[in-house]
């Protein structure tokens, strides 16, 4: 367990680096950048680590309708990550929807995983993207002005949802863990 709370504490801690020590940041300058990177692998690695070694106790189960509930969520989060890449119309209805995606995926997982190290991985991922919003409404940072997108752009980063979605589906799959009811 102490891996998956060391993997977000250092996944949080990357990325506050910028609000917290923000002259030192800048002094970095694009060296930054891999630095950061490199302390995010470190961290989805230890919590990887930490979740796959994991054996707590378990409070709640999977049921076919969170099952359901789950897989449209994910979808959801999927699309709200492809987005804001792609500038979708959802873009601008959400402030942040990198941050949602993760509040989305988060939510999704601890709604059919219950043990401990799901609350700790899940629930910790939701705590630090709810900080992150509030230090960024705080610091009062910018977001790309929404510019409206064609139906063909709209439709394939839906489409590219549903096909990423599928694929992570498989590769849960593929590790064990089934993704469908």
């Amino acid at each position: 367990m102490i891996l998956i709370i060391l993997g977000v504490l250092l996944w949080s801690g990357a990325h506050f680096f910028k609000f917290i020590a923000p002259d030192a940041r800048a002094k970095l300058g694009d060296k930054g950048k891999g630095i950061v990177a490199i302390l995010c692998i470190v961290a989805i690695v230890l919590m990887v680590v930490g979740y796959r070694s994991a054996e707590g106790p378990v409070f709640w189960g999977r049921s076919a309708a969170l099952v359901g509930i789950n897989n449209l969520l994910m979808l959801l989060a999927v699309y709200l990550f492809a987005a804001s890449g792609a500038k979708t119309w959802i873009t601008s209805k959400v402030k942040n929807p990198q941050l949602t995606a993760v509040k989305v995926w988060a939510l999704a997982h601890l709604l059919v995983n219950g043990a401990l190290e799901d609350i700790l991985l899940f629930g910790g991922m939701i705590v630090w993207a709810v900080v992150t919003v509030i230090v960024l409404k705080r610091t009062g940072a910018e977001r790309a002005v929404y510019q409206p997108v064609g139906t063909k752009k709209e439709i394939t980063t839906s489409l590219i949802a549903v096909v990423v979605t599928v694929i992570l589906m498989g590769l849960h799959a593929a590790l064990g863990a089934t993704p469908w009811g």
